[in-house]
Parts: structure tokens; sequence; C-alpha cells
């Protein structure tokens, strides 16, 4: 026996092919909702990844999101000195949403890291930008993390700070935002006993780095830095020691394609 709900059904065999196009169809009607990540390789090398992404069918909006590279770390600029540092800031994030068409292509760059390792006082670069070019879509990208910065001074501190001031439409974006640089940490005398700091995450990326020493004559920013993050800084808890350490990159960039 027939039912009201069955009247309401429309089968397949009853729609003639091509009569019903993607032109005819609300937006509320298409539930798909597809995301693609682009980011380099997790090391302290990374080049990062630029390539070419080609809007699928049915695709009608595009919401972008790019966050930069983050910031190297300081080396210890004195062999037989504590340091006053301050760690490495994550790189900026930045979201556009544009309207596309199927077979629009975009050149998608996620930004790799400066692959010098510093044994300055100062981490040698800023994070490097990501960006994406393409159709309805120009000057979109995201800015690098501050590179993390130390001193040997007796009394002089590095101060913690916004590396800049960021617009919410700048870099051809509808929001962006940058994190706090790298936390100040360090104390100076000659027995600077359980030293501590951290560099800073790109915004929403999440992940926590930290850099501490207890007693340790001196230790290098040696570990990979997430997606985004600040690069560790190298640590000396005494004075008179023989060897300088080195400060590590920051983690690469990365961009989110969520299309529909």
């Amino acid at each position: 026996m027939a039912t009201y709900d069955s009247y309401k059904q429309v089968r397949s065999d009853q729609i003639i092919d091509g009569t019903v196009g993607e032109t005819k169809l609300g937006s509320d009607v298409r539930h798909r909702l597809c995301t693609k990540w682009v980011t380099g390789d997790h090391d302290r090398c990374s080049p990062g990844c630029c390539c070419a992404w080609t809007a699928p069918g049915c695709t009608r909006k595009v919401y972008w999101e790019a966050w930069g590279a983050g910031g190297n770390g300081s080396g210890a600029c004195s062999c037989n000195r504590c340091h006053h540092f301050k760690g490495a800031g994550g790189g900026a994030y930045n979201a556009k949403m544009i309207d596309t068409n199927p077979g629009c292509v975009y050149t998608v760059c996620a930004a790799g890291v400066y692959r010098c390792l510093s044994r300055e006082c100062n981490g040698l670069a800023n994070g490097c930008t990501s960006y994406v070019n393409g159709y309805n879509l120009s000057n979109f990208c995201a800015i690098g993390g501050d590179q993390a910065y130390a001193n040997t001074d007796w009394t002089q501190y590095c101060y913690s700070c916004f590396q800049c001031c960021l617009s919410p439409g700048g870099n051809g974006g509808d929001f962006q935002m940058i994190s706090h640089t790298g936390a100040f940490g360090g104390i100076f005398n000659c027995h600077c006993h359980h030293q501590y700091t951290r560099p800073t995450p790109a915004p929403f990326l999440g992940g926590g780095v930290s850099m501490a020493a207890q007693v340790c004559w001196i230790r290098c920013g040696c570990w990979i830095a997430p997606p985004g993050h600040g690069g560790q800084s190298a640590i000396s808890t005494y004075c008179g020691s023989s060897c300088c350490g080195q400060g590590g990159t920051g983690g690469p960039g990365v961009v989110k394609i969520t299309f529909t």
C-alpha cells in the first residue's frame, strides 16, 4: 500500500541525464566539504612545498588558511658567558574566503625554513612567508615568525613583545593574526643554573616546545620544531665553557584548503 512519504521520493530512473546540472541546485543542496593540507617536510632543513592546485568539479567556494614558518632560534654568542634570551615566534595566520569555478588553478606555497643554524646572538632570520595566488585571489600571504635573540649583558634583558601589528584585512586576507614572540627567559651570573624559556606556536596550529637546562655547559637547539612553530635556541648554565652552541630552525609553513 502506497503512503504519502513514498510519493515524495524521487528515483534516479525518473531523472533524464543532463537535465539537473550544478547551476540548477541551490547552495544548501550541496553537502560536500573537502579539506587539503599543504606543508613542507618536518625537518630542520625543510624547503617547504609549492604546488599547483586545481579546483575540482562542482567547486564554488574556497576558504584559504595559511601560516608562515617559525623564526630561527638564537645561538650561544659567547662561549664563556650565560645569556639572557627570548624565544623565537611562531608564524602568522591569515584566512580568506573566495568564490571560484571548477578548473581554476592556484599556486600554493607553504613556506620553508631559513636553513642556516645560528651561533650568533640573533637567530639570523625571521620565518619565511607562505602564500597563494590564483583566480579571485591576489597578494594573499602569511608572514613568518620573529627570530630569537640573546645577549650576555650583565643587566640588559631581551623583552618579549609582539613582532608587529597586523590589520584584519591585510596581506590579502579577511582575518589575520600573529602570536606573541617567544617568552623571555634567562638569568645572568657565572652559575646560571635552571635556565628555561620557550618559543611560541603559530595561532590555531598549537604545539608546545620549551628549552631548559639545569646543569649543562651548553645545550644546542637540536630538536625539530612543529609546523609554524618558533625554533629552539642554545642554552648555557656556566661561565667558562669551551664550546659554543647553535640555535635550531623554525617549523615549516602550512596552507589549508577547504572547498565546497
